[in-house]
This record gives structure tokens, C-alpha cells and sequence, in this order.
């Protein structure tokens, strides 16, 4: 199951309008739907889940 990274709630729910504007950094792990810690940087930001690790808005803009 995939949850949303916003909201937390499962996929496919409505994404916060900050959201997708690209103003705000993730606050739920998209595997678990756990809170992640979440660092914002002048250049991005980093999220933590205590289950599956970093992920970096740098790791993102290579995709």
C-alpha cells in the first residue's frame, strides 16, 4: 500500500495546495505512511523515516 506524502493517508487523496506548488517538503514516509523527521535547507530538504531511510530533494531533481 502507498500513502500519501503530504497527508499520510492512503494514495490517491488530495494533495495540499502548498503541496503541489512544490512549497512544502514531505512529512509522510510514501512506503509506510509514518511521520519522517524533515530537515528544510536553503537548497531542499532531507526527510527521515525511523523504517526506510533518507530521502533528499537533491536525490529527486536526478530522476
Amino acid at each position: 500500500m502507498a500513502f500519501n506524502v503530504y497527508t499520510g493517508e492512503p494514495d490517491g487523496t488530495a494533495v495540499p495546495t502548498a503541496a503541489s506548488l512544490s512549497l512544502e517538503p514531505p512529512r509522510y514516509c510514501a512506503e509506510c505512511g509514518r511521520r519522517m523527521i524533515v530537515q528544510v535547507r536553503p537548497d531542499g530538504w532531507s526527510a527521515s523515516c525511523s523504517r526506510h531511510g533518507v530521502t533528499d530533494s537533491k536525490d529527486l531533481d536526478q530522476r
